[in-house]
């Protein structure tokens, strides 16, 4: 898996190691869930600010707010030009709401950012939690990825 990372310097500048965490966090997802053919396919990984997101939450979900991380899986049938990467989807992530949370929740800001960079991953890959099933089984892989990055538990 190639990973395209861009960064606003300004919003995310108390996560400096915020790039190395992003890469830790994908390899760790992809490892768990087995993934075995990303070869060729790009991952784009957006560190905005909270505008940035709030403008993709309203255009794409329809809420006129910033949200922790936002996820967009790309579509795998389109024709891409020989010699390019396949786009495998977009994570977006707010920094002011990250920040936000991890102060509420009594965490660091490294910890909880890689939970949702892991948390966006999952959602690429079609995870989701709409029902209490469905988080059930997202919040188990959450948990067995971030012990292998040395995180505990976030919902506890």
């Amino acid at each position: 898996m190639n990973l395209e990372i861009e960064v606003d310097r300004a919003a995310w500048q108390d996560l400096p190691a915020a790039e190395a965490l992003v890469r830790e966090a994908a390899a760790a997802a992809f490892a768990r869930l087995g993934t075995t053919d990303l070869a060729g396919k790009v991952l784009s990984v957006t560190l905005a600010d909270d505008a940035t997101v709030a403008q993709l939450n309203a255009q794409w979900r329809g809420k006129p707010r910033p949200t922790n991380v936002l996820s967009f899986p790309a579509d795998q049938d389109i024709a891409i030009p020989p010699g390019e990467l396949r786009p495998f989807g977009d994570v977006i992530l707010a920094a002011g709401v990250v920040r936000a949370e991890a102060a509420q929740q009594s965490k660091s800001l490294a910890d909880h950012f890689s939970h949702l960079v892991v948390h966006g991953i999952l959602h690429i890959m079609g995870y989701d939690h709409l029902d209490d099933a469905q988080a059930e089984e997202m919040e188990s892989l959450e948990k067995e990825i971030l012990v292998k990055l040395g995180i505990s538990d976030p919902y506890v």
